[in-house]
């Protein structure tokens, strides 16, 4: 059987809207799980020594290590409502390749991709 490649950018937008619909599917099944990670996600972003913004920016690192097209939205996402400039993430995005190699590399270029898609 023969697999037809497609060429068609990724639309962050549509991405993330299917995303979030499927998570909102999964959390009315494990409503119990959806809500101790909610719980545990606010605890993890709220400021005290590290601000909202510095968290954000080490979870887009592990977004990209882990290759997770999703947390990269989310987070980039984030980034953008929490005033992130391109010069911060394109910093960012250096250190993840960095530590990451040639696979950070093809996902930080998606980050980059996201978050022009979101500031737009």
């Amino acid at each position: 059987m023969t697999r037809k490649r497609k060429d068609i950018a990724m639309d962050w937008n549509d991405f993330m809207a299917e995303t979030e619909a499927n998570i909102t599917a999964l959390a009315k099944e494990i409503p119990a799980t959806a809500k101790g990670f909610a719980t545990m996600g606010a605890a993890a972003k709220t400021n005290g020594a590290l601000d909202e913004k510095t968290k954000e920016i080490m979870a887009l690192g592990i977004a990209i290590a882990t290759r997770c097209d999703s947390c990269i939205g989310f987070h980039v996402r984030a980034l953008v409502r929490l005033g992130i400039t391109r010069e911060e993430l394109t910093e960012a995005l250096a250190m993840a390749t960095y530590m990451g190699g040639g696979p950070s590399y093809a996902y930080s270029a998606k980050a980059l991709k996201a978050f022009d898609t979101f500031s737009e």
